[in-house]
């Protein structure tokens, strides 16, 4: 739980970070190196881990410490938090509580931070006056924006939306709850990967050699 935490907490940040990585790059191209040196992106990176961390040390010690009940059977793939406080005998008001304001700090916050940022950064594209020069532009922002999109979809689905109150509603959601994290812990990383080495050079090349070789052969 607290390795789930930290990680995705930090992700959530990190994704922000980059948002505003692509806005100094393109809507500032000839400030990046001063803008993003080292002595910026180390702190970034750094504060990004110290948060995620902090806050899985938060929710983890408060999920602990509950008293639980009944025969301990985690209706889950791991020990998600939600399916954890479904166990326990207590009051968990302080737990949703404290999740409500990790989720306006680690998703909200920086979605409206990834959110401002492309509005300057397609503004600044659409003044670009060739169609290569916005193409070119809008690659650079590209993979995050998939990530952006595959990452924060599957979190607010499983964080964000409201919750059953009937029998049948509440199996139907943990089933959609069991299937959505491991979208986000397998499909979603292994997409990554995919994504982000799409923009490589000699990997669109192989890609489209493979395809070509695959149509020739049917």
């Amino acid at each position: 739980m607290f390795l789930s935490f930290a990680m995705g907490a930090t992700e959530c940040v990190l994704l922000g970070m980059m948002a505003f990585d692509r806005h100094v790059a393109i809507c500032n191209p000839l400030r990046y190196p001063m803008v993003m040196s080292k002595a910026a992106y180390v702190p970034m990176a750094a504060g990004s881990w110290a948060a995620g961390i902090t806050n899985s040390v938060v929710q983890t010690s408060q999920a602990v410490r509950l008293p639980f009940c009944g025969d301990n059977v985690i209706n889950h793939f791991t020990c998600e938090i939600l399916a954890i406080l479904k166990l326990t005998c207590a009051d968990i008001s302080i737990n949703i509580s404290s999740m409500v304001v990790a989720n306006v700090i680690f998703l909200g916050i920086p979605v409206l931070f990834i959110f401002f940022s492309y509005v300057f950064i397609i503004a600044t594209i659409l003044r670009i006056p060739s169609a290569e020069g916005r193409k070119k532009a809008f690659s650079t922002c590209s993979a995050h924006l998939t990530v952006v999109l595959f990452s924060y979809g599957t979190i607010l689905f499983m964080y964000g939306k409201p919750k059953s109150k009937d029998s049948l509603g509440a199996d139907k959601q943990d089933l959609a709850d069991k299937l959505t994290s491991l979208f986000y812990g397998v499909v979603t990383p292994m997409l990554n990967r995919i994504i982000y080495s799409l923009r490589n050079k000699d990997v669109k090349a192989a890609v489209r050699d493979l395809l070509h070789e695959k149509h020739l052969t049917e």
